[in-house]
């Protein structure tokens, strides 16, 4: 498949003109009177910037070692000085919204049923069961992020989390050629980390953030959020202690998301459920795992099922704004597109 051939991604004084948004790095807390050294403990801690501490509780800050009660009071007040977290108009937000970044998938129906593509500043989950195009959608992203705005990408870097040992550099390089990417610069451009059990996973997006705070991310992709879980905590006796580490990954995510506007991309597995109607009848047996702590930190679920061929069909489970349309897109060896056939 033939594609526009895209320029190389803006560095520099470029990078500062894209819509996406730009964090304030921890160091400008100085300006407020905190030392270099507590800047250093914050960012040591994973908090770096002005916007993750103004968006967390004290009683987390006050884990920070050499931060004392009064200093957790002062660091919040000066980071609340610097974001914006009070009321505004429905007007003013939507204007925002309106200038809102968007990942092509390299769809265009798939696009169409994301209204538009992946959202940035927020979560997009896609599950479904095996050979659905799950990973095949996240490797299709690490390329097109890297893309012009006007192309559809982010000019941005991408973080890939990987958890089941999926990830395959030499998919990069097809998609890569199919937009007449530089191969080498697309793989450069991609800071891939494999997780190995749920604490590790956790810490990495410690390194993430300050990886982002050094450098222009525009998306952060997780495959899979929750295989690792399943096998950390085993049987119904760790059930809560496994749902309350979930719930301090995706907000850590959501975190993440809301402080580099980056777009967030997880993939989810799917497990049978036990069907309670008369007569035993379930159109569709298979659920997403995780439960409401998944269900309530994603803004936009995406249910990936098989189709023929190498087509497979995406459909909206939940969205705050979409609405639950379906469509069909193909898994070729240039990555993903649209079918032949419709």
């Amino acid at each position: 498949m033939s594609e526009q051939v895209a320029d190389p991604m803006p560095e520099g004084e470029e990078e500062e003109e894209s819509t996406l948004p730009r964090a304030m790095l921890i160091t400008k807390l100085q300006e407020h009177g905190l030392s270099a050294t507590d800047c250093q403990r914050l960012g040591e801690s994973g908090y770096n910037t002005v916007e993750s501490v103004a968006y967390t509780p004290k009683r987390e800050l006050l884990k920070v070692k050499g931060i004392s009660e009064a200093k957790a009071d002062k660091i919040i007040a000066a980071a609340q000085k610097e974001v914006p977290m009070g009321f505004t108009t429905a007007t003013d937000y939507h204007n925002r919204r309106s200038d809102m970044v968007t990942i092509t998938t390299g769809s265009k129906n798939l696009d169409n049923v994301l209204g538009g593509g992946i959202e940035t500043g927020a979560i997009t989950e896609l599950f479904g069961e095996f050979r659905t195009g799950k990973s095949q959608i996240c490797h299709q992203l690490a390329v097109t992020c890297q893309l012009p705005i006007d192309m559809g990408g982010g000019e941005g870097k991408c973080l890939y989390i990987d958890t089941e040992g999926t990830f395959r550099p030499v998919r990069l390089l097809a998609i890569a050629e199919r937009y007449g990417m530089n191969g080498e610069e697309v793989l450069d451009n991609v800071a891939y980390a494999r997780a190995y059990n749920a604490d590790h996973q956790q810490s990495l997006l410690v390194e993430a953030s300050a990886m982002m705070a050094e450098s222009r991310f525009c998306l952060l992709i997780v495959d899979s959020c929750t295989s690792l879980y399943r096998t950390d905590f085993a049987g119904r006796g760790e059930l809560s202690a496994r749902q309350t580490h979930l719930a301090r990954f995706l907000r850590s995510l959501l975190r993440l998301a809301d402080e580099y506007g980056i777009a967030v991309v997880i993939t989810n597995q799917v497990v049978a459920q036990v069907d309670n109607a008369p007569g035993g009848f379930n159109p569709d047996p298979k659920k997403p795992i995780g439960g409401n702590i998944i269900a309530h930190a994603s803004t936009t679920r995406v249910h990936l099922k098989k189709a023929r061929g190498t087509s497979r069909s995406a459909k909206i489970y939940d969205s705050p704004c979409l609405p639950e349309t379906e469509g069909k897109f193909a898994i070729e060896a240039d990555g993903i597109s649209d079918p032949l056939e419709e």
